[in-house]
């Protein structure tokens, strides 16, 4: 494997912390502050793809930033598995950079320098997360997304904002600082470095399995992000914030850094071989699978359109967990894919929910009657979304699901194909009712319904280029397999 020395990695951090501080001394000028909104995206996608060829190559690209200790540094290192989440995470900023600024001007939100602001210290935090070479640069960008987050989940200012942020910061940070941290500090003190290495950490190093696996849990237990139960409360009390910050946290950035976090701690902390001795694999995936079938039932029973939303977030995301505890090459390859392919369906269902109340001031599932009518665009690409998180041929869920059943079947799990078989019911059970609702239920005849039309070209044109994607990616999934090959080695 060939290494390239390169500022890149770090630059791709960079940019956004810059666009951050060029935003706020824009505070007076609006389109000067969104320019440089627009700008930083466009500049962060440009620098991930510019590090594509090597790492298709096979290479890796390295930047030492700074050395604190023997094996603790803040050091970046581009990667295949980091190039899959940095690429997806670049592209959809920029779209939801362009929706976020029709959804505010629409509803000529407050405070907008602080957003955009807040804005752009999350991707940054995200690429930190996704560039991380090692656990000490994780987890320092870990927090710094939680912290840079927070205002965006308070941004109303109402007393359930307030309670929502509160509920956000005390899961997440609670979690990180009481058992992540243990979890780095514990295996510092087995291995001597935080770097990460392929086939994982703990190769030759004398330790006794009941110690391996209490630090395995104590990551799982700190990485609240990923939302496995019992630590998946913050997610939905998040859905306080308005859809442009509900987007970011379910596709983009915070939950999607979750789930990366713990496939960096199953590939390159521990080490498949590891955890195969250990039976941390089947633990992980009993876990995620309940996880899996009680957020879809429970989504079933919600009205309010985001907290359905929210709840399917929360099972999705087990399906990236549960392919990598598989541990058979199929089935990681299927929970890494979703990583991206969750991101671009799960973005597309909330800006559709986003264009629905700043066009219509719709919240609850069963207001939606008719809708299709009134907005075709918005509700055409709800429902790819919704095919796509269903797991149907041609859609980019699809492409997931079929990975992790062929990967269960190979690891002879029968079981959680089942698990899939009855979440692919329970998807389509809470969200077949919204596309129903929408095309087939008449809307009630009044002043209102009249003058509903579709939300501005500006979060419109986003909704509809992800919804592309989803089909884009259930059909050509190949540049993202071929990352998750080199990944797997």
């Amino acid at each position: 494997m060939d290494t390239f020395l390169s500022l890149r990695p770090f630059l791709a951090v960079l940019v956004s912390a810059i666009g951050a501080v060029l935003i706020i001394a824009s505070y007076k000028s609006p389109n000067l502050r969104e320019v440089w909104s627009l700008s930083a995206g466009a500049l962060k996608l440009l620098i991930v793809a510019s590090m594509a060829p090597a790492i298709l190559a096979g290479g890796v690209i390295e930047f030492t930033l700074v050395t604190l200790l023997p094996g603790v540094s803040v050091r970046f290192r581009a990667d295949a598995l980091g190039l899959l989440f940095a690429t997806t995470a670049s592209c959809l900023w920029i779209l939801a950079t362009i929706y976020s600024i029709g959804y505010m001007r629409s509803l000529n939100e407050h405070a907008q320098t602080r957003f955009f602001t807040c804005f752009a210290l999350a991707l940054s935090s995200t690429m930190g997360v996704a560039f991380s070479a090692n656990l000490f640069t994780l987890f320092l960008f870990y927090e710094i997304l939680s912290l840079s987050t927070y205002p965006l989940v308070m941004h109303k200012q109402t007393t359930e904002a307030w309670e929502g942020a509160k509920k956000y910061l005390i899961y997440l940070v609670g979690t990180s600082k009481t058992f992540f941290l243990a979890a780095i500090v514990l295996t510092y003190t087995l291995t001597g470095t935080l770097e990460f290495q392929r086939g994982g950490m703990f190769t030759g190093v004398d330790a006794s399995p009941m110690l391996l696996t209490i630090i395995y849990i104590l990551f799982i237990a700190g990485i609240a992000k990923a939302a496995l139960m019992p630590f998946h409360g913050w997610l939905p009390a998040a859905m306080v914030a308005p859809t442009p910050v509900s987007a970011l946290l379910h596709a983009v950035a915070v939950v999607k850094v979750g789930v990366f976090s713990i496939l960096r701690v199953i590939v390159d902390v521990f080490g498949v071989e590891l955890m195969q001795q250990l039976y941390l694999g089947i633990g992980t995936a009993i876990v995620s699978s309940i996880t899996l079938l009680w957020a879809s039932t429970y989504a079933l029973a919600q009205d309010n359109l985001k907290i359905r939303l929210a709840y399917s977030t929360v099972s999705q995301l087990s399906y990236v967990i549960l392919g990598a505890a598989l541990l058979t090459p199929a089935a990681m390859a299927g929970g890494m894919i979703h990583v991206a392919n969750h991101a671009f369906s799960k973005i597309t269902l909330f800006f559709c929910a986003g264009a629905i109340y700043v066009a219509a001031h719709k919240t609850l599932v069963s207001e939606l009657s008719g809708l299709a009518k009134k907005m075709p665009y918005t509700m055409a690409a709800f429902t790819i979304g919704s095919l796509s998180m269903i797991g149907v041929p041609l859609f980019a869920g699809f492409v997931s699901k079929w990975n992790i059943a062929l990967g269960a079947i190979e690891a002879q799990q029968l079981i959680f194909v089942g698990v899939l078989l009855i979440s692919t019911v329970l998807n389509a059970s809470y969200f077949f009712p919204i596309v129903y609702k929408a095309y087939f239920e008449t809307a009630p005849a009044t002043h209102e319904e009249e003058h509903i039309k579709e939300a501005p070209r500006a979060m419109v044109i986003p909704i509809m280029i992800t919804a592309a994607a989803t089909i884009v990616f259930g059909i050509y999934p190949d540049y993202f397999m071929k990352l998750i090959t080199l990944t797997l080695g």
